[in-house]
């Protein structure tokens, strides 16, 4: 394995020490092991020599010569290009597992490469090695060996069928919560494993998969089903639980309002002008404003279409009511919170020059692990490695 890559001085490393070779593709797999990097772990993201991975392609936009949806995902990594099919780039990726902590891979299972690094046998080889194998649909079941993209899981798990208006057609979410989700879960399931190995000396293989994923994320409208047994509906930006919880439209645009409680509900009726609501039978209890939904929202848009996005905001505010403008992308990074969290981190790219990256999203005694460097060029390493082009 390489020497570990620079840091900060100063900087948050919770992992420092640990190496990770990296076989993993698309966005799960590298999400996860971004993730890892940004802790501190040495990673070694392993790409095969014609094209690497195909989110270098996935664009526009592009920003040097990848494509913007590789570039967010595979900082402070090293890539070495190597085929994995064939007996010298295998014989390469067990010298870098000799020294490894972690293996992060997510080949399909049935496929070649699976059984070329089957964890049984590198755990023979390598017992302190923790395998993280990331899927579509789980190890286990008559989907086991169906490829999947995002969107794939998003359709299969049931969050199409939760996310746009009723009366609308399934909208998958803005972001790829299959991917993400699968990335996040395998990121908690490698820290756990390497606890447990610090107590044991042996490594293990930890498996978790997009369709998994999605399904523990339904979180309470899984409860609400189970109790009640009825198919859950969309409901455009509203809660199935609160009312009202959603998008409002006001003159100028849209804000939401998060109404949590009877009291905040109380101080929205005042602030809007409508105290009778506030004890009316209809209107008084959570209970009864969700099954008077369309009813109260009807009295609520007529008011607060009347005054812009920004006025309602101060109002409410004012009042203790919980309200956001909805901001675009443009907006929330010119927001001054976003640039007091310091999230937003820049660093050289060696081809696309300058590159803004938003960083880790947790700090460590008020510090944040940082962005070390860019995502790398396919091969960048392959000379300090040692390992072939």
């Amino acid at each position: 394995m390489p020497e570990p890559l620079p840091d900060r001085p100063g900087t948050a490393a919770p992992l420092a020490g640990i190496r990770v070779v990296d076989l993993s593709k698309i966005l799960a797999g590298p999400y996860a092991t971004m993730s890892l990097a940004d802790l501190g772990a040495d990673v070694t993201k392993v790409e095969h020599p014609e094209g690497g991975d195909p989110t270098r392609r996935w664009g526009p936009p592009f920003q040097g010569e990848d494509a913007t949806y590789y570039l967010a995902a595979n900082r402070n990594k090293r890539s070495v290009t190597i085929d994995l099919k064939t007996p010298a780039g295998q014989d390469a990726v067990h010298r870098m597992l000799a020294d490894a902590d972690v293996l992060v891979e997510n080949f399909r299972p049935g496929s070649s490469l699976a059984g070329r690094f089957d964890y049984r046998e590198m755990s023979a080889r390598y017992p302190r090695l923790v395998v993280l194998h990331i899927s579509a649909f789980g190890d286990t079941g008559p989907l086991r060996d169906e490829p999947g993209y995002d969107m794939v899981a998003q359709a299969a798990a049931g969050l199409m069928s939760l996310t746009g208006e009723p009366d609308g057609p399934p909208v998958k979410a803005g972001f790829a919560m299959g991917d993400l989700g699968a990335a996040l879960f395998g990121l908690i399931g490698v820290t756990s494993a390497l606890v447990e190995r610090a107590r044991t000396g042996r490594g293990q293989y930890v498996t978790t998969s997009l369709y998994e994923t999605q399904l523990a994320l339904h979180a309470n409208w899984a409860t609400a089903h189970f109790a009640t047994g009825e198919r859950p509906t969309r409901l455009g930006s509203g809660h199935p639980s609160l009312v009202p919880y959603q998008a409002y439209e006001a003159a100028d645009g849209h804000f939401v309002i998060a109404v949590g409680s009877d009291a905040l509900f109380r101080k929205l009726c005042t602030a809007l002008g409508l105290d009778a609501l506030a004890d009316h039978p209809d209107f008084a209890t959570n209970a009864a404003r969700v099954a008077n939904r369309a009813a109260l929202n009807a009295q609520l848009t007529d008011v607060l279409a009347r005054r812009t996005v920004g006025e309602w905001c101060d109002a409410l505010k004012a009042a203790g009511v919980p309200v956001a403008p909805i901001r675009h992308l443009d907006e929330v990074y010119a927001c001054p919170q976003t640039e007091a969290l310091g999230i937003v981190q820049e660093v050289e790219h060696p081809v696309a020059g300058p590159l803004r990256q938003v960083a880790f999203p947790v700090s460590f005694n008020g510090v944040r692990p940082s962005v070390r460097t860019a995502p790398p060029t396919l091969g960048q390493h392959n000379t300090l490695t040692q390992q072939g082009a």
